[in-house]
C-alpha cells in the first residue's frame, strides 16, 4: 500500500513529457532543472518565512509546495523518494554531527547542468 507521499511522487513522475500547457508539472520539467531548483528555494523560503510567524498551522501548507516541488526536481534528476529513504535508512544512528563532517568539505560554487 503506498501512501500520500509515494502517490504524490508517481502522479509528479507521470507528467514528465506531458503536455505543458495542460499541466503545471509537466510546465516545470519542460523549463528545465534550473527553474525547477529555483521553484524549491522559493517554496523553501516561503516555509521559512511561514515558521517565523505566529501561527504554526501556516506551516503546512508551505511544507506541503515544498515537498511538491523536491518531488518534480528528484523526478527531474531521475530519483526517487526511495532513493531519499534509502540515504535516511544510511545515516540512521549516526550522529548529525559525525554524519555532516563524514561529507567533507563543500563546494563553494556549483555549475548547473
Amino acid at each position: 500500500m503506498s501512501d500520500t507521499f509515494d502517490r504524490l511522487f508517481a502522479t509528479v513522475a507521470s507528467r514528465r513529457g506531458a503536455d505543458a500547457d495542460s499541466s503545471y508539472t509537466a510546465s516545470l520539467f519542460a523549463r528545465g532543472r534550473g527553474r525547477i531548483a529555483q521553484k524549491l528555494g522559493e517554496e523553501a523560503t516561503e516555509t521559512v518565512i511561514a515558521a517565523m510567524g505566529p501561527d504554526a498551522r501556516k506551516i503546512v501548507p508551505e511544507a506541503a509546495d515544498l515537498i511538491y516541488h523536491l518531488c518534480v526536481l528528484l523526478a527531474d534528476a531521475g530519483l526517487t523518494l526511495d532513493d531519499v529513504r534509502a540515504e535516511l535508512a544510511r545515516r540512521e544512528g549516526t550522529s548529525g554531527h559525525e554524519e555532516k563532517a563524514a561529507r567533507g568539505p563543500r563546494p563553494l560554487s556549483f555549475r548547473a547542468e
